[in-house]
């Protein structure tokens, strides 16, 4: 045992641990079957806080946001790469908005804003901003709408950033929304009631237009939605990972798209 131990070692020194990866990660995509690659990736990027505390000690917890804000782009980079047109970040639920502290949301809402501009000044993306902004100061709400509107018609990946994002406000929101555009048209409630089907409620999502989320990963070793994508997330394929997000590798997503090309995908049947 010794002996091998000292011989792994030995290696490491010989050929660097980031070139190993390199030369994995480079077999791992030269084997992706890229016909069944998703069409829209969505993340929940899971661990910021916990990986600040075990990295950064005694440093404030807005080093992990800025961590995994970094991950962020290298991940929409990452999905670019093989081709996916669409990613959805989520980034800040309403429950965290709710539940955590001012002392706290403050720095990572500068962070989000932060990441929402520079994503947006690329130019070879569209990014929307989807959750209920009215819940935000409106100072971090108005810089957030700016972005999203100068680059609307950019073409390129499509990258929807979820923040102050909850499953059942947005539900909230497309009832209310298609019960009002129905009022302005003049149809009753006893019509709406006997006329209305399910594609009407999807029109009227955050989402609308864009196909579904093929596939959902979600790092930080929890197992559970947490009410993300309730309604759009019927058929997707899930993706657990025990990694930090900001420990997220190129490597671990590469898993992630292996693992989603070798499932057969049912949608309920």
């Amino acid at each position: 045992m010794a002996v091998v131990q000292a011989l792994k070692a030995f290696v490491r020194r010989l050929v660097p641990v980031r070139l190993v990866y390199a030369t994995y990660e480079k077999r791992l995509l030269a084997h992706l079957d890229r016909a069944r690659l998703p069409r829209h990736v969505a993340v929940l990027a899971d661990g910021n806080r916990r990986w600040a505390r075990a990295n950064a000690p005694g440093q404030e917890l807005v080093v992990g946001y800025r961590a995994g804000a970094d991950k962020l782009k290298q991940f929409i980079g990452w999905c670019e790469e093989v081709g996916i047109g669409t990613v959805t970040l989520w980034v800040l639920s309403t429950e965290n908005l709710q539940r955590s502290g001012k002392d706290e949301v403050g720095p990572l809402l500068d962070v989000i804003r932060d990441l929402v501009v520079d994503l947006a000044a690329d130019g070879t993306r569209r990014v929307q901003v989807v959750g209920d902004l009215n819940l935000l100061p409106p100072g971090i709400a108005d810089d957030l709408r700016q972005a999203e509107q100068t680059c609307a018609r950019n073409g390129g990946t499509h990258v929807n950033v979820a923040v102050s994002y909850g499953g059942r406000h947005e539900l909230r929101d497309a009832v209310r929304s298609l019960l009002a555009a129905e009022a302005e048209k003049g149809t009753s409630l006893p019509d709406l009631a006997r006329t209305l089907e399910i594609d009407h409620i999807s029109e009227h999502l955050y989402t609308a237009g864009q196909p579904d989320p093929d596939l959902i990963i979600r790092t930080s070793g929890e197992q559970r939605l947490s009410g993300f994508l309730i309604w759009q997330s019927a058929h997707s394929e899930f993706y657990f990972c025990e990694a930090l997000w900001p420990d997220f590798r190129k490597v671990d997503f590469i898993r992630a798209l292996r693992s989603y090309a070798q499932r057969e995908r049912r949608y309920g049947r």
